[in-house]
């Protein structure tokens, strides 16, 4: 089994990934973890360093990597399913989920947050909410490929377990 958790930074991907292999008894992976492990740099430490591009590049190769394991649930991050060919490798390899939260409460969980996020930092609310605007019409395209789509406010992991069982 191997479910891949997509959506917006804040969406829950990480949070939800490990109370569902909790309950499914599965190994979390969470990728931006899984990269910082790999090359020993955080992940903004890698955008600063070597620059968007090469990250994405380091982000494919570790999501092929994960998706040959077995037993998994894997948070991506926010941006891995819009680039090269990702979507359709989680597609193939196992359920693809994602967590639609509305745009409101990302603004509160992003600005609440003690994650460092390179591509929101120093932005008031207001300009937090355009850029998540911004951002999502061009990423959402990308997320709705996912075999399955969970809305809401407050998506819990029980949600997420029904949604996969009915598909």
């Amino acid at each position: 089994m191997r479910i891949y958790l997509i959506g917006y930074m804040g969406s829950g991907k990480s949070t939800l990934g490990r109370q569902l292999a909790a309950m499914l008894n599965l190994t979390f992976i969470d990728l931006d973890t899984y990269l910082e492990n790999k090359y020993f740099k955080t992940v903004p430490q890698i955008f600063a360093e070597e620059g968007e591009e090469s990250f994405r590049k380091k982000e494919q190769a570790a999501l092929r990597e994960v998706s040959e394991f077995s037993d998994v649930i894997v948070a991506t991050g926010g941006g891995a399913p819009c680039f090269f060919d990702n979507m359709a490798l989680m597609n193939e390899t196992g359920a693809c989920v994602f967590l639609d939260v509305d745009y409101e409460e990302l603004a509160d969980r992003l600005m609440g947050s003690k994650t460092e996020r390179p591509l929101i930092k120093g932005k008031s609310r207001a300009e937090l909410l355009v850029f998540i605007d911004e951002l999502m019409q061009k990423r959402r395209p990308f997320y709705e490929k996912a075999h399955i789509i969970v809305r809401g406010k407050n998506i819990t992991a029980q949600q997420v377990l029904d949604a996969i069982a009915v598909n």
